[in-house]
């Protein structure tokens, strides 16, 4: 990872906050508390968080308005962790443009259209007629199937695969072994086997998306798998054909979304959650950890869903309150069953 040293004055005047202590002490790096360096930066948004950048190496710390650390340079932020991530963008080099460079094991079709500055690893394939823009890294053993467009200042790390025709914006990041563009699980029953359904749609990745390793998404059936702007996918993440996913959700990983369900923006889904075919997640909606959305369903917009079948969090507390004291109910009912059966 490359560093660039700057100030605590520069790094103020870049997030836009009031720097209070020594505006001249170097940063050149990130840390948690305990693993930092003198010249590294930290950041503390809770009392807990408050100690621990007190006993650290660190002299410059992100930090809420009202809290006090001796001895250290703070930059005054509403949000130290928020800060703390544009911190990190902006201090850490590691995503700048690679070198020029294509390796000679990589296979290029004649047609296939490169533009500058693109890094190419070894073991590459790229079919007739894809588009690569600007400044994107292509790493080893991916692959980018016939009609692809790649946007610019994307990263596309080891064992990638986009099947033909998959469209990625621009600084869309995909990490390794994940497929875009693969078949839909469509298929429909008759004469005593499964045929086949159609799987001639596209796949459509909007700018500045993220998305984990080995996490397959589906092109469509006869329409478009589309992916908003600013989503960000985890690992081991299955989206199946038609899927439509709104700006800036969020999506944990082992989550599987069925065939047709539509994502609004600014959803966030937990991990293990598992989402029928044809739902409707509205503008804002969280879905938890190991939800089970039925197919269908709408969550509506803002709402919480917890549990199998997912309902409103206040409701799944409630039930699970009283599915925690089962055992202690089955006892009393055995000992209410015992007392009537003496009586008679």
């Amino acid at each position: 990872m490359q560093r660039m040293k700057h100030t605590a004055k520069e790094l103020a005047e870049y997030l836009e906050a009031v720097v209070e202590g020594d505006s001249r002490a170097v940063i050149s790096g990130i840390a948690g508390p305990e693993r930092a360096r003198e010249s590294d930066l930290i950041y503390a948004d809770s009392p807990k968080n408050e100690e621990r950048a007190s006993k650290s190496a660190a002299r410059c710390v992100l930090a809420l308005p009202a809290v006090q650390l001796a001895g250290k340079t703070i930059i005054r932020v509403p949000q130290p962790k928020l800060a703390f991530a544009k911190a990190a963008d902006w201090l850490l080099t590691d995503k700048t443009r690679p070198r020029a460079e294509i390796h000679p094991t990589a296979i290029i079709a004649a047609s296939a259209e490169l533009a500058a500055e693109i890094s190419v690893g070894p073991y590459v394939v790229i079919e007739e007629d894809v588009e690569v823009g600007r400044a994107t890294r292509i790493e080893p053993f991916c692959f980018l199937g016939r009609g692809c467009v790649v946007g610019s200042d994307c990263w596309l790390h080891p064992r990638v695969t986009l099947y033909p025709g998959a469209q990625l914006g621009h600084r869309v990041e995909v990490h390794a072994g994940a497929v875009v563009g693969g078949d839909g699980f469509g298929y429909v029953f008759g004469e005593g086997r499964h045929w086949k359904f159609p799987q001639i749609g596209g796949v459509t990745i909007g700018d500045d998306v993220e998305i984990g390793c080995n996490t397959a998404i589906d092109r469509g059936s006869l329409e478009d798998t589309y992916v908003a702007e600013g989503v960000k996918i985890d690992n081991l993440v299955q989206v199946a054909h038609n899927v439509q996913i709104g700006e800036h959700s969020v999506i944990a990983a082992q989550t599987g979304i069925s065939g047709s369900t539509v994502l609004g923006n600014r959803v966030s889904v937990g991990g293990q959650a598992g989402i029928g075919d044809h739902c409707r997640i509205e503008d804002d909606a969280n879905i938890g950890g190991q939800a089970g959305v039925v197919v269908g369903k709408t969550v509506r917009r803002g709402q919480v869903v917890w549990g199998t079948p997912a309902r409103s969090l206040q409701r799944f507390k409630e039930q699970y309150a009283w599915l925690s004291r089962l055992p202690e109910l089955a006892e009393r009912v055995s000992v209410l069953e015992k007392s009537q059966s003496d009586a008679k």
